[in-house]
């Protein structure tokens, strides 16, 4: 259903918000179909958004997102500022370990709609197949670096955040609020996080949050490893310096 009172802009960010992991390229047919627009303003729309570059059209009468949007993207602090800045601490803790490095911030910030968002990654050949990419979301719950993020987060925050259900993602998530808390005790108890196939089965993650930086979201860091491999005693030792340096060139930049 169409809002007639919704701005443009409002409109733009519906059609856009259509785009997904699944289905990055899709049918001006299924646009109409999941905005609701009628079809004279979504090609309009659609028109505009291609000439401006934001969108691309395909083979198959299909769209994707286009250059332009991706290079407005890179402007973000996450990405020049951030990304940049962590990315020889990730090769350096990728070539300790040989496995997935992945850099996440808690976005948006308010507890009810909370979500760990990927904005870096490096993997190799040998490292275990994820489902995390840049620019993804998951679960705080779930995730290493999600419970490192929620470890940061204060009693008020923590109250809202659990009147959200956990939602089960293997046979292993934690599912009951209480002992997700428990949980989020022992993080910060002894400075880092694990999941142990709460995610994906097979895996397990050891991730630790950076320090607080002015003008950046709450940063979290971590590894994800198969479960044969998982020496959580000596990543943990790497994780966390990783993150204490981390913190420490963000702070110098």
């Amino acid at each position: 259903m169409v809002d007639e009172g919704e701005g443009v802009l409002a409109r733009v960010v519906r059609v856009l918000d259509c785009f997904t992991d699944d289905e990055p390229a899709v049918t001006a047919a299924q646009l109409a179909d999941r905005t609701g627009l009628p079809t004279s303003t979504l090609h309009r729309q659609l028109a505009t958004l291609t000439e401006l570059g934001l969108l691309t059209r395909t083979t198959g009468h299909r769209y994707t997102i286009g250059p332009r949007l991706w290079e407005l993207g890179e402007l973000s602090p996450l990405s020049v500022r951030l990304r940049e800045t962590a990315l020889p601490h990730m090769l350096r803790l990728y070539e300790a370990t040989g496995e997935n490095v992945h850099l996440a911030v808690l976005d948006p910030p308010a507890p009810e709609t909370a979500q760990a968002l990927y904005v870096g990654r490096i993997t190799g050949q040998e490292s275990i197949p994820t489902l995390s990419r840049m620019g993804g979301r998951h679960p705080l719950h779930s995730t290493g670096v999600g419970k490192a993020l929620l470890a940061t987060r204060d009693a008020d925050w923590l109250d809202r955040f659990f009147v959200r259900p956990l939602e089960r993602e293997t046979t292993h998530t934690i599912t009951s609020a209480e002992v997700l808390r428990e949980d989020i005790a022992r993080t910060r108890a002894r400075g880092y996080a694990t999941t142990r196939e709460e995610m994906t089965l097979g895996n397990v993650s050891v991730a630790a949050s950076v320090a607080r930086i002015e003008g950046l979201p709450p940063i979290a860091i971590g590894t994800v490893v198969h479960i044969e491999r998982a020496d959580e005693r000596r990543l943990s030792s790497l994780v966390v310096q990783t993150a204490k340096d981390l913190a420490k060139a963000l702070r110098d930049a």
